[in-house]
């Protein structure tokens, strides 16, 4: 019988059963992550993968169910390096800091790379979907958190639900990366930031 699917602490989706060996997957994800950085999304195809990471397809085929879920769970495994989620400081220097480095990272690879991997998703399955299972959720919900937790405390002015005040924000970054409106500076991000969640002065 085949076994269930389970999420993983940093949100990729394993079969529960027989354990995967990390070292391999580890050599799966970056190599989908460094085909899709220096070669394109094209060219970062199944057959692509397996020879870059020394690993046979019918591996791949088996952990993965699907090519786009791979490319998505390769730049979630960037993500968590490049962009992680702060654990400490107050909800507010959370959100700045985090803020401030997912506007730093869309300025290099990684901002490339998400635009490729939501659009193969697009082209793929007609939505974002898969995009939002298994990358944005994750992460929309943990800050989803730390804003609660500023409401909750004082440091977080503005009453809005939370998931409005996350979308204003890194809807805006977004927004503003892909049609190149006006440059994504740290000074508009920070901004940004007390626009949406008038923080309290000492915040």
């Amino acid at each position: 019988m085949a076994g269930s699917k389970a999420e993983t602490e940093d949100g990729t989706m394993a079969r529960r059963g027989r354990p995967r060996s990390a070292a391999t997957t580890a050599a799966i994800l970056q190599s989908a992550y460094t085909l899709m950085a220096t070669t394109g999304l094209a060219a970062t195809t199944i057959d692509a993968i397996a020879r870059h990471s020394n690993v046979s397809k019918m591996t791949i085929y088996k952990w993965w169910p699907s090519r786009e879920a791979l490319l998505i769970d390769a730049f979630l495994d960037q993500a968590s390096r490049a962009v992680p989620l702060p654990g400490t400081g107050t909800p507010v220097a959370r959100i700045r800091r985090h803020v401030a480095t997912y506007v730093e990272a869309l300025q290099g690879e990684f901002g490339r790379v998400q635009l490729a991997v939501i659009s193969e998703c697009i082209s793929g399955t007609g939505s974002a979907e898969l995009f939002y299972e298994r990358y944005l959720g994750l992460r929309r919900s943990k800050m989803l958190e730390t804003i609660i937790a500023g409401q909750q405390d004082g440091s977080i002015g503005a009453s809005g639900a939370p998931g409005d005040l996350y979308d204003a924000i890194y809807g805006s970054l977004f927004y503003r990366y892909v049609f190149g409106i006006k440059p994504l500076t740290s000074a508009y991000a920070r901004n940004l930031v007390n626009l949406v969640l008038r923080p309290h002065a000492d915040a």
